[in-house]
């Protein structure tokens, strides 16, 4: 193998893959990329054996071959090269690549290439989807998947789309987030996996550096596939009974309060930062007003009033501040709708006039 690929190139898709790198296995492979030289193009591979990442560039390649180098310590070389054009050699004799940029000259040790596992790769009849609805969607749900792997269940985002739909669906137990978004084109199948949350993060940023317009998605045996550009990334699905969402979610409140959302957004923030130590985030509504308020021993409180379109009884409720804030981000309107019931039932988040996205947050129950 033999190529010449300008420094800039390698390393942007350096930096892509290596996030699949995996840094925690006892299999030396795993920590490696999978460099590929054919035709007009280097083909860079990496996978921690939950997720993997493809990326396929432009160069050109004196000998076609494959080789195996470890993943971070090509990428810091990389970085540290002087601008221009990098050759890379790899001379099989000493066991290893010689890359050299301009009077730079390095000699990697090669891993054992027989060990890296074989990836998975778009197969035909995958489902194609619109590239930045697809990213706004990833971005607005993922963040309500839970982090926490004794439920695996719950780490991932519940991925369905039939004709002209697209729903994505992620819970902690605590809050709920579902988005819907409508498709210009109808799809040819239907798509149902429960993907990690995680997969679909790198997702969203492939799609950001790649810009492509769509992004085709192929579901094999227990795998998800997603093609985006010259990128191609495939993840493990989580195996298990995905809750069912619809359940969770009620059928109706005794209040509905429009409310806009950058300025309640702002004392969210405001106030929270008084709501330390688990503390939580406390709304009282009153007659034409709601109060956002919080504190913590030992360390003082905060309160801050707005005007709120409320009639009825006074209702105090409280919230993770965390969790209402990033509810809060998720609305894309100027105005949204908070609907409520009790200080001991979930409240919801809707941008207003549309149930396209909703956020459920269960409340935190208050001693006085």
């Amino acid at each position: 193998m033999q190529l010449t690929i300008p420094r800039d190139s390698l390393f942007n898709a350096l930096q892509l893959v290596s996030r699949a790198v995996s840094t925690r296995t006892t299999l030396p492979s795993l920590g490696g990329v999978q460099l590929e030289a054919d035709g007009d193009r280097l083909t860079l591979r990496a996978t921690d054996m939950e997720l993997s990442l493809t990326r396929s560039v432009a160069a050109t390649v004196k000998r076609e071959g494959t080789t195996l180098l470890p993943g971070r310590l090509l990428a810091d070389v990389t970085r540290s090269l002087p601008e221009g054009d990098v050759t890379l050699k790899l001379r099989p004799e000493q066991r290893d690549v010689e890359i050299t940029a301009g009077a730079a000259r390095f000699h990697l040790r090669t891993l054992s290439a027989e060990d890296f596992p074989r990836l998975p790769t778009t197969e035909a009849g995958a489902a194609t989807l619109p590239a930045e609805p697809l990213a706004d969607t990833i971005e607005r749900v993922a963040r309500a998947a839970s982090r926490d792997e004794v439920r695996p269940i719950l780490t991932g985002v519940l991925v369905s789309a039939e004709g002209q739909r697209l729903t994505m669906v992620a819970t902690d137990s605590y809050r709920l987030s579902v988005k819907h978004t409508d498709l210009e084109a109808a799809l040819s199948g239907t798509i149902e996996a429960n993907v990690p949350a995680r997969a679909l993060r790198e997702l969203a940023r492939v799609i950001a550096q790649e810009q492509p317009e769509t992004v085709a998605v192929a579901l094999a045996r227990n795998q998800a596939v997603f093609t985006a550009g010259d990128t191609v990334l495939a993840s493990r699905l989580i195996e298990g009974q995905f809750p069912s969402w619809r359940q969770l979610i009620p059928q109706s409140f005794e209040h509905e309060v429009r409310l806009p959302r950058d300025e309640l957004l702002e004392v969210v923030r405001r106030v929270s930062n008084l709501a330390q130590r688990a503390a939580p985030l406390r709304l009282a509504f009153a007659e034409g007003e709601l109060t956002v308020a919080a504190e913590t021993q030992e360390v003082g409180d905060a309160s801050e009033a707005l005007p709120a379109p409320y009639a009825g009884e006074p209702l105090e409720i409280a919230f993770n501040p965390q969790f209402l804030v990033e509810g809060l981000e998720s609305i894309d309107a100027e105005e949204l709708v908070m609907k409520l019931s009790s200080p001991l039932r979930p409240g919801l988040l809707q941008p207003a006039g549309r149930e396209d996205f909703s956020y459920l947050v269960m409340p935190i129950r208050l001693n006085v």
